[in-house]
C-alpha cells in the first residue's frame, strides 16, 4: 500500500452498492409466470444477479436459445417499467457515500449493468448527480473482467487508477480492477454464490458488511 493516494471510491451497482434484488427477482417471477413457468425461490437466483438476467433465466427455465430470448426480452421490459419499486442503497452505504463527499472524494460507479437500466436507477435513487462518474455494460466496447470500463470510469472522473479502489461482488470485478491497477474489495455482503471463494479472488480486502467499507478507507487515508 506505500505510496497509495486515495482520490476515488468505485462501485459495482447490483449486490454492491444497490440491492437490486427485491426488483428484478419480482421481474423474473412476472417474467416465469406469463411463460408457463413456476416462480422461482428468492434465495435461489440471488447468487446470479452479478451475472445477468439470462442466467437467471436459464437457472429456472429450461427452454431453447430463441425462448430464452424472448422471455429475456419480456423480463428486461417488465425492470425497465419497474426499475426502482424496491431497490435501495444497503445499509449503511448511504452513510459511506456522505463520508466519502465529506472527506472530499470521489465516487462513481462502474457496472456491466446496460446504460437504459443504470442510468433510470442511479436517477430514482438520486445518485446520479453526486456520482463523478457512471460507467455501464455498454458505455466501452468491452465490460469487466476488461479493465477498459474501469479506464474509462478514471477519465471521467479525472483521477489516475492507482489512486482508485474498486469494491464489487463478484471475481470479474476484482480481476477488472487488479488488471487496472487499482486497489480491490471484494463485497462478501453481496450476491455471491455457494461455490465462490472471495479469498480467493486476490483483492485487497473482503468487505463483510457495508460499515467497512468507511473503516478501511479512513486507513489508508490515515497511513
Amino acid at each position: 500500500m506505500a505510496g497509495f493516494k486515495l482520490d476515488c471510491v468505485l462501485f459495482d451497482l447490483d449486490g454492491t452498492l444497490v440491492d437490486t434484488a427485491p426488483d428484478l427477482i419480482a421481474c423474473l417471477n412476472r417474467t416465469l409466470a406469463a411463460h408457463g413457468f413456476a416462480e422461482a425461490a428468492a434465495d435461489g437466483v440471488r447468487p446470479l444477479i452479478s451475472h445477468g438476467a439470462l442466467a437467471m433465466i436459464r437457472h429456472c427455465a429450461e427452454v431453447d436459445q430463441a425462448e430464452a430470448e424472448r422471455m429475456l426480452e419480456f423480463m428486461l421490459n417488465q425492470y425497465e417499467d419497474n426499475i426502482a419499486d424496491y431497490s435501495r442503497l444497503f445499509d449503511g452505504l448511504a452513510d459511506s457515500l456522505q463520508a466519502i463527499e465529506a472527506k472530499g472524494l470521489k465516487w462513481g460507479v462502474v457496472t456491466n449493468k446496460k446504460r437504459r437500466f443504470t442510468e433510470p436507477l442511479l436517477a430514482a435513487l438520486g445518485l446520479r448527480q453526486r456520482a463523478a462518474c457512471v460507467i455501464s455494460g455498454d458505455s466501452t466496447p468491452s465490460s469487466k473482467p476488461d479493465p477498459e470500463p474501469m479506464f474509462a470510469a478514471c477519465r471521467e472522473a479525472g483521477v489516475a487508477p492507482e489512486n482508485c479502489v474498486y469494491l464489487g461482488d463478484a471475481a470479474h470485478d476484482i480481476t477488472a480492477g487488479k488488471r487496472a491497477n487499482m486497489k480491490t474489495l471484494a463485497a462478501v455482503y453481496g450476491y455471491l454464490k455457494t461455490d465462490d471463494v472471495p479469498e480467493s479472488w486476490g483483492a485487497d480486502g473482503l468487505i463483510e458488511r457495508p460499515q467497512q467499507l468507511m473503516e478501511w478507507i479512513q486507513a489508508q487515508i490515515c497511513r
